[in-house]
């Protein structure tokens, strides 16, 4: 028992010694410098769709070719709507946000698909997200609110999901820290 308890201790002291070996965090300043210099000199995409370039040392500007959807954008004067242009839905928002109910029929239904564009744009966004809204009225949007970490920044994302499939929501990445503080259903 002894003997087995022994060899078991002496694989574990080899692996933890071989995988010490991996251990970049004890890389000398030298080598961290030319990688941080090189990151932000050189335009690279990473995983999470936010890139540094040697213009925005101190700000990252959002990859949006990592967040398109394949889709290509709908012909609105055909589009098939999942709301009916004489539904009480389009009524209520034509007459809330005084505008006419071809908008207010296009506005519902970006507005209630937004969500897949959102969650695209967060994951790229990461820790550096503050908050977001969704203008409503004449003009619909995606806002969201960042560190300034973030550049400023406007990508038109074609929505993918069958219920909006090929309209189009305006996102726009503003850094300026902004949390709450948004007056709902203002209008524009």
């Amino acid at each position: 028992m002894a003997k087995r308890l022994i060899g078991i201790l002496i694989i574990s002291a080899a692996s933890v010694w071989a995988l010490t070996g991996c251990d970049n965090s004890v890389d000398t300043i030298d080598s961290t410098s030319k990688e941080v210099t090189e990151q932000t000199t050189t335009p690279e995409s990473s995983k999470d769709g936010i890139s540094a370039t040697k213009d925005s040392a101190s700000a990252n500007t959002i990859d949006w070719s990592a967040i398109a959807s394949d889709e290509t954008a709908a012909t609105l004067a055909n589009y098939d709507y999942p709301f009916a242009l004489d539904s009480q839905s389009v009524h209520a928002y034509a007459d809330y946000f005084k505008i006419d109910n071809v908008s207010a029929q296009h506005n519902l239904t970006v507005g209630m698909a937004s969500n897949e564009a959102l969650s695209k744009a967060l994951d790229a966004i990461g820790t550096s997200y503050v908050s977001h809204e969704l203008t409503d009225g004449d003009k619909v949007e995606l806002i969201i609110h960042t560190t300034p970490d973030i550049s400023a920044s406007r990508y038109d994302y074609v929505l993918a999901d069958d219920f909006a499939k090929g309209l189009i929501l305006p996102i726009v990445i503003k850094p300026d820290g902004k949390k709450g503080g948004v007056n709902l259903h203002e209008g524009s």
